[in-house]
């Protein structure tokens, strides 16, 4: 089986696993700072917060702005649900916005109330987000789970390290931000909301969402390994290039997360492929889709229409010509 995504782990990523193992250091230790550090100066940002997802990254951001109940916040309608659920895990409201055909929001249908108290932008499958959304003087978060390696421009962004990301620590997340306020509140939020002075008395109510050292150490080694992981992953994108049938090619991706196409027959596609050994994935669908944020007018949307096209195929470090050359024949 030639799966989706399949993490690059080396000697480096081993060797810092066992220095944090050796001196027992598995759950609070050295490489957790690290990690922030690097990662927080290759994005150009002052402050990193590590935490346990993703997800958990997103709901820190909101928190941390002091988004909740009577709230909303702008989210696209083509994305992975988390983004929508974390703004939900706070109370606010989640107001949907239809996607370009690159998959990505559609800036000029962005509607702004008094409510609003933030963006939320994801730059799909590794396409940057039009940079007008950060001209709407009102906090944009960039949710980056897709797109290790562009630059984010928000006032906070944050990072999922699952498995299958471009950078990986397993699980994990990170929050980047400029301003120290707001990097302290996100921390104190994933960290149980322990005061300086761990008096045990919770000012707030806070949350467990701490990352471990030993997921730390793989992230610095993964960091440290950056630029070959994109340039490998940009390879592929190539070879998918050249030997797909150009009327399924999608826009280009500035990174490579994940290589997705278009086809007019996508079950019968993704079924074919499998039948072969070879996994793929659908598309995301709607937000107004989904049951608990359903819209019956989500047939008319862009996003629903993208949906019902979107396969994306096997993408990682390690993927070879031949098998990119059999995927290609069967798609």
């Amino acid at each position: 089986m030639i799966h989706c995504s399949k993490p690059s782990i080396t000697n480096l990523e081993k060797k810092y696993i066992a220095d944090a193992v050796e001196k027992s250091d598995i759950g609070v230790g050295e490489y957790i700072q690290k990690f922030e550090k690097a990662w927080a100066d290759y994005n150009g940002y002052a402050y990193a917060v590590a935490c346990n997802s993703g997800t958990s990254a997103l709901f820190l951001a909101l928190k941390a702005l002091g988004i909740g109940s009577g709230d909303e916040v702008i989210v696209p309608e083509y994305t992975m649900i988390a983004t929508a659920w974390a703004v939900t895990y706070t109370g606010a409201t989640p107001v949907f916005v239809d996607c370009k055909n690159d998959l990505n929001i559609d800036v000029d249908k962005i509607c702004l109330t008094e409510k609003t108290k933030a963006i939320i932008g994801v730059p799909i499958y590794g396409r940057p987000l039009d940079s007008r959304i950060y001209d709407m003087k009102i906090p944009v978060i960039d949710d980056m789970a897709e797109a290790h390696g562009i630059l984010p421009q928000g006032t906070l962004a944050c990072f999922s390290f699952y498995g299958n990301k471009i950078l990986t620590t397993g699980e994990g997340g990170m929050v980047l931000t400029n301003d120290e306020a707001l990097a302290e509140e996100a921390r104190r939020y994933s960290n149980m909301y322990f005061d300086k002075e761990r008096s045990m008395l919770h000012p707030k109510i806070g949350y467990n969402f701490r990352m471990t050292n030993i997921q730390a150490a793989i992230g610095l080694a993964q960091v440290e390994r950056i630029q070959y992981l994109l340039k490998k992953r940009k390879e592929v994108e190539f070879l998918y290039d050249a030997f797909l049938d150009p009327h399924v090619l999608m826009p280009k991706r500035e990174v490579v997360w994940m290589y997705d196409i278009k086809t007019k027959t996508q079950a019968a596609t993704k079924a074919r492929l499998e039948a072969n050994g070879i996994e793929s994935r659908l598309g995301f669908k709607p937000m107004s889709m989904q049951p608990m944020y359903y819209n019956p007018k989500y047939k008319r949307l862009n996003a629903y229409h993208w949906s019902e096209k979107i396969l994306y195929l096997p993408t990682f470090p390690d993927l070879k010509e031949d098998d990119i050359i059999k995927i290609a024949r069967l798609v």
